[in-house]
């Protein structure tokens, strides 16, 4: 990724906080066998700072949109506490394969992790899961497919993936939770942070990534313009 690409991607910034438009297929930091990461070329954001800014939170390799980095130490502190105490707001747009039964509701599923020798998942479990929450709303449907803004109140690893799963819809293209097949239909697509006391929360809105444009557009998306007014709606 070239500097140029990494700036055209900058959705918000300001003297705490910068807000990227992750694009899909790339994960945010080096795993144990290294590789490309987001976090490799932070050192573009600077922006006159000594140091790079640095991720306030995460998204996996294949979703997109809004992701926060804090600009120094005392950002990310601020951020880590936000995000700890369930006070970041924030969409995402999934498309799924099925449709839920009711067009909107609360997910309360306790999710844990579990580690076989094909590789490890979340799987929902009340007995030794961590609390997680999602609320979910069905924006359109071709019948087959539904396109589905959730609003996940706590951040737990792959939580909308298996909640959506977990309902009988998993998000499209998901080869864990579903069918493996293109590439993964999950975008974060806006993030509200009540960072300042003084004023209302700052924020930004990614636009729906090329990926997703059709399979949205099929379960009735109407537009770039039009599905911001309906995520703010």
């Amino acid at each position: 990724m070239t500097p140029d690409e990494l700036l055209s991607r900058l959705l918000f910034r300001d003297g705490l906080v910068l807000i990227l438009d992750k694009p899909a297929g790339i994960p945010v930091h080096a795993g144990p066998g290294g590789g490309e990461n987001l976090e490799q070329y932070f050192g573009h954001l600077r922006f006159g700072l000594p140091q790079a800014p640095a991720l306030a939170h995460r998204l996996d390799r294949d979703t997109s949109g809004c992701l926060v980095l804090g600009r120094h130490r005392k950002a990310l502190s601020k951020l880590g506490k936000l995000f700890q105490a369930g006070r970041v707001g924030k969409t995402y747009w999934a498309v799924t394969d099925g449709v839920p039964a009711e067009r909107e509701g609360r997910l309360d599923l306790p999710l844990a992790k579990l580690t076989p020798k094909s590789g490890w998942k979340m799987i929902v479990d009340a007995a030794t899961g961590q609390s997680a929450v999602t609320d979910y709303r069905v924006l359109g449907s071709d019948g087959s497919r539904a396109w589905i803004e959730c609003f996940p109140r706590t951040g737990r690893t792959h939580q909308i993936r298996v909640h959506l799963a977990h309902l009988g819809c998993p998000v499209l293209g998901d080869p864990v939770y579903g069918k493996a097949g293109p590439r993964l239909h999950l975008h974060s697509r806006a993030i509200e942070l009540p960072l300042y006391p003084s004023r209302g929360p700052i924020g930004a809105t990614a636009p729906v990534p090329p990926h997703m444009r059709e399979a949205l557009a099929a379960c009735g998306w109407p537009g770039e313009s039009a599905g911001a007014a309906a995520a703010a709606s």
